[in-house]
């Protein structure tokens, strides 16, 4: 470590920092078709997990066991590489946007499901009363309500898949990770290793941090929001029960 202090590892990084800009870049962008994906993903197994279809409800059922207990490094690997022996190769960057768009997709589904779940039964049959459709009664009336849940874990879930966009390195990516083990590498850019990953670490924190905050300002309000609402209840009930 003792390289984290040597200027000329600190000056070789700032020469280089187009490499580290170019790795951020990329990685950013592989993040956010990635959660384009786990979006699209894990509405759909989210309302098949809540639907009222059997079928439907076992398969987001296998898809989200299966998917959340084996490794997304696995994953990645399994997938690139079967592509690319079977002569379909997309290439590094889209398979690692399918694999971490596929794995987080099954973190979204739960999440999801677990914010429908989290509505009154009394909403669902209210909507069916007023004679909504499945899908309507999820889209003007569940959906909605279900956001302030389902928002918090789900920015967690984002800040997740975008450290995982680190696994890329295992099939030699173009990702912030990759680039920074190809710079403390190479010929001529070699034994930075401190500077390096340190500047590597901070822009993934620069990233990272304001969303991760962002989530846990979301929840604490919410809570409390929660909080002041039931009190505030109580206190209605209890001016009623006096006037009675």
């Amino acid at each position: 470590m003792s390289g984290v202090f040597s200027q000329a590892a600190w000056l070789k990084v700032w020469t280089y920092r187009g490499t580290f800009l170019h790795g951020l870049a990329t990685t950013v962008q592989t993040a956010v078709l990635a959660i384009l994906l786990a979006m699209i993903i894990g509405i759909v197994l989210g309302l098949f997990a809540t639907g009222h279809i059997r079928i439907l409800k076992i398969i987001a059922r296998i898809y989200v066991e299966f998917i959340q207990n084996t490794p997304v490094m696995l994953q990645i690997c399994f997938l690139y590489y079967l592509l690319a022996f079977s002569g379909h190769s997309i290439g590094i960057i889209p398979a690692g946007i399918v694999s971490l768009g596929i794995y987080h997709g099954a973190y979204m589904a739960e999440v999801i499901r677990a914010g429908i779940e989290s509505i009154p039964k009394g909403q669902f049959e209210a909507a069916r009363s007023q004679g909504f459709s499945y899908f309507g009664e999820m889209y003007y009336i569940i959906l909605p309500q279900s956001i302030k849940i389902i928002l918090p874990p789900m920015v967690n879930q984002v800040v997740n898949l975008i450290k995982n966009t680190s696994c890329l390195y295992i099939i030699g990516g173009t990702d912030l990770i990759s680039l920074t083990y190809s710079f403390v590498t190479g010929a001529t850019t070699g034994g930075a290793y401190g500077p390096a990953y340190l500047v590597s670490g901070a822009l993934f924190f620069i990233i990272c941090y304001p969303l991760s905050k962002l989530a846990s300002t979301w929840e604490t309000r919410l809570k409390q929001r929660d909080q002041r609402v039931a009190v505030a209840g109580r206190g209605s009930t209890g001016k009623g029960m006096e006037n009675a």
